[in-house]
């Protein structure tokens, strides 16, 4: 449900792909309804996703067409802070959907980690879109082959707010040490990473993003850079049946002109989340729009070639449904 969005914050949206439209004809005539996504930055697979979700339900309109749903509703997708931050903006009223990483969706709805003591409880999950893989890439001079190689060096965490700063936190943490232990740990944004990392500025950075991403192949096709095996000791720490949210993963030789070989590591899911006070109507009809549209959805990224409903609508999904979600899978027979 939009509420507080901006109009500079609209605009940068629409213009990023969403559908263009006449707001003050769409308020004089009373029946448009604009909700926002929130994203990440605008070379990750997370902005892609928001506009692909504008996208379809923008396609589903029926407005000027003979055949399709008239729900009224028009969407934004503007880059953002990332989880985190779109988890805290919905909770504030400030966007109505966002994607987020399925360990924060996890610790967000259950008041742990980060969000202990701010537990979000109308957090409602939607449904999960592609794997993340978590990722170290390194400059190919750099030395670094793993986590332990990271002491000592310039390493990028993430900026604030982000799902990529999150979970280098509690890296850090888990493996004992803190930002000292970094010769320099920098807060640049997914968006500055493979640029600082190809000047030499940084030596390597700690990633989860879905494959194959156009601001990582800066690095390993533009520079060289390489992404390193993750599954030591620090990445059995996480990947436990006390943690349903991660998962080892594989990224295929020959993602990148660097990945000779598969690379093995682990990771979360990105998800598709929302609030309990987002009307049950609005969340159907974003639901209806992407999974009666599936086909033409996966073409938008790479990331999104596997996508299957009956995994879409369980795996990371740690928050309760949203009734909307549920009334659409229902209906489908997938409940």
């Amino acid at each position: 449900m939009f509420k507080k969005l901006s109009v500079s914050t609209l605009v940068f949206g629409l213009a990023a792909g969403a559908f263009m439209i006449d707001a003050s004809g769409a308020d004089a005539a009373g029946k448009r309804q604009f909700i926002a996504i929130g994203t990440g930055g605008p070379t990750g697979v997370y902005f892609v996703t928001g506009n692909a979700i504008c996208r379809m339900v923008h396609r589903a309109a029926a407005e000027g067409r003979s055949k399709g749903r008239k729900h009224g509703i028009r969407c934004s997708a503007p880059s953002t802070g990332g989880s985190n931050y779109n988890i805290q903006q919905i909770k504030d009223g400030e966007l109505d959907f966002g994607v987020a990483q399925s360990d924060w969706q996890y610790h967000a709805s259950n008041g742990s980690s980060k969000w202990k003591g701010k537990q979000f409880k109308k957090l409602r999950a939607v449904f999960s879109v592609h794997p993340e893989p978590f990722q170290i890439i390194a400059r190919g001079d750099s030395g670094i082959n793993g986590w332990n190689d990271l002491k000592g060096k310039k390493v990028n965490i993430g900026n604030p707010g982000s799902g990529q700063r999150g979970s280098a936190d509690l890296m850090i943490k888990a493996a004992g040490w803190t930002k000292k232990d970094f010769k320099l740990a920098t807060e640049l944004t997914s968006t500055e990473q493979s640029k600082a990392l190809c000047d030499g500025k940084i030596d390597a950075y700690i990633y989860s993003v879905g494959v194959p991403n156009a601001g990582v192949s800066i690095a390993t096709d533009g520079c060289g850079a390489k992404i390193t095996n993750f599954n030591g000791a620090l990445a059995k720490k996480f990947v436990t049946k006390a943690n349903p949210f991660y998962a080892w993963a594989n990224i295929k030789k020959g993602t990148y002109k660097t990945t000779t070989s598969d690379v093995q590591t682990w990771g979360v899911k990105a998800t598709f989340v929302t609030s309990a006070d987002v009307a049950d109507n609005v969340v159907y009809e974003v639901v209806r729009a992407v999974f009666e549209n599936l086909g033409e959805f996966k073409k938008l990224h790479p990331a999104f070639k596997n996508l299957e409903p009956k995994t879409m609508i369980k795996d990371g999904l740690s928050a309760p449904l949203h009734k909307g979600a549920a009334k659409y899978y229902k209906e489908k027979g997938w409940m």
